[in-house]
């Protein structure tokens, strides 16, 4: 039970005292006498109101800068960190492809031109050695080669464009010059010298470069047969 004030007046039974460092509490018959106690309440409560939002409003760029920073370290640690497996080697190319061998496929249907520019189907010339003298530029080879030759074997004699080669005619040698470099394409450059066709049109040898007689005699000798 609280104790009567000096006037005369305590609390009403059954509530607490009200704490001693409040002093003495008054009130007054018009509330409208404490607006001006409000107002000083409202502004105090609106000054920790305003300082608990701008401790947020500044909170949250904080944690986006900072998460921008973290994604950022960890793209760099991911490109730069030492990776098991990684080489740092440039990657080996691709070993190219061997080119097909000639020897067993067919003579491509290649007209080639003689001295006066007419057409001539070079697989009707077969059986044949064909002799790309641009390439050879040895009249003894082509001389050799018609000696060896058997009956009914053509020794063909090719150059590059237009102009036929000016060797002294031999009998069983036809000189051919090969415009569109169609034989040329079918050999690859630098791939062969000579070439020996058996009559069904396919390719039987292929000779590199043009040696010996001995080295390929037996070869020219089958065109024949």
């Amino acid at each position: 039970m609280g104790k009567p004030d000096a006037e005369g007046h305590g609390p009403p039974d059954g509530l607490p005292d009200l704490p001693p460092e409040w002093g003495r509490i008054v009130v007054p018959d018009d509330a409208s006498t404490l607006a001006s106690e409000a107002a000083q309440v409202r502004r105090e409560l609106r000054r920790a109101t305003g300082r608990h939002a701008g401790r947020r409003a500044l909170a949250l760029p904080l944690l986006v800068l900072l998460v921008a920073v973290l994604t950022t370290l960890t793209g760099l640690l991911a490109v730069t960190w030492p990776r098991a497996g990684r080489s740092t080697d440039r990657p080996t190319p691709a070993p190219s492809t061997p080119p097909t061998p000639l020897a067993g496929r067919a003579l491509p249907a290649l007209d080639l031109v003689d001295a006066g520019q007419t057409p001539v189907p070079l697989r009707g010339l077969l059986p044949a050695m064909i002799i790309l003298v641009d390439d050879c530029g040895c009249p003894d080879v082509v001389t050799e080669a018609v000696a060896a030759a058997p009956a009914g074997v053509t020794v063909v004699t090719v150059t590059e464009g237009r102009a036929v080669a000016t060797a002294p005619p031999l009998d069983g040698v036809r000189a051919l010059a090969d415009p569109a470099g169609g034989l040329r394409s079918f050999l690859g450059p630098g791939a062969a010298n000579a070439l020996l066709v058996g009559r069904t049109g396919v390719v039987t040898r292929v000779l590199p470069g043009v040696g010996p007689v001995d080295a390929y005699q037996d070869d020219l000798t089958a065109l024949a047969r």
